[in-house]
């Protein structure tokens, strides 16, 4: 068993069930991503078009793939035909030009609606409050080729973990409002994207359904 494969194993023990990881692969070259493949790994997360489209090209046809960062709107098109699930929905602008690019494809994508919790200004994101009064004044049913599948956010990178555990908290009390609101359809608003390599095991606490993983399993990045 290689390294990457050793690193997988490890964490899945460690997630209960109904929790699935995503391999961040994002500036990892597809050699790598096939030892996590040959591993049994299927999700990997990628936060930019052109090398998640490079990748999407090299790597077997079932994998499932993840847009987790930053998604401009011109740049939608391109990964629109064959993702799986964008986690990183910003604004309703962003929303819209998934919705008109999926009906294009003759396709519904998965979306998470991202939720600045976080200290840190750099964060992309609705807050709790704005993520709250566009659900309430405008129908999501108006964008019939997204479906809305929960929330993704990232606590402030710190070593208190007090604060990472509070800022867990409140993305996962948000998630059971909206789901429990009656203004996202409860029965496909069932992810929770939530915990990265420093972070994982106390968004596991608080239900993560997803997390994304990437140094604990391919090591520091290559640039």
């Amino acid at each position: 068993m290689n390294e990457i494969a050793r690193h997988i194993e490890t964490i899945r023990h460690e997630l209960p069930g109904g929790t699935r990881l995503v391999a961040v692969s994002k500036f990892h070259p597809a050699e790598a991503l096939m030892e996590a493949y040959e591993a049994g790994q299927r999700i990997f997360g990628e936060s930019r078009v052109q090398e998640l489209v490079a990748k999407h090209e090299a790597l077997p046809a079932d994998v499932e793939w993840h847009f987790i960062g930053h998604l401009q709107t011109n740049k939608v098109k391109y990964i629109v035909p064959f993702i799986s699930l964008i986690h990183s929905v910003d604004s309703e602008k962003l929303l819209a030009v998934i919705d008109s690019e999926a009906a294009k494809c003759g396709r519904v994508v998965d979306c998470l609606l991202e939720i600045h919790v976080a200290q840190e200004e750099s964060k992309y994101g609705f807050t709790p409050d704005s993520c709250r009064e566009w659900l309430r004044t405008n129908p999501t049913g108006k964008y019939s080729h997204v479906r809305l599948c929960g929330l993704m956010g990232m606590a402030s990178f710190t070593d208190d973990e007090a604060q990472v555990d509070r800022e867990f908290g409140q993305l996962k009390s948000l998630f059971d409002e909206l789901k429990n609101s009656g203004e996202v359809d409860a029965a496909a608003f069932t992810e929770l994207s939530m915990g990265m390599s420093h972070d994982y095991r106390l968004a596991l606490r608080h239900g993560s359904t997803l997390v994304r993983i990437g140094t604990s399993i391919f090591g520091e990045r290559v640039y």
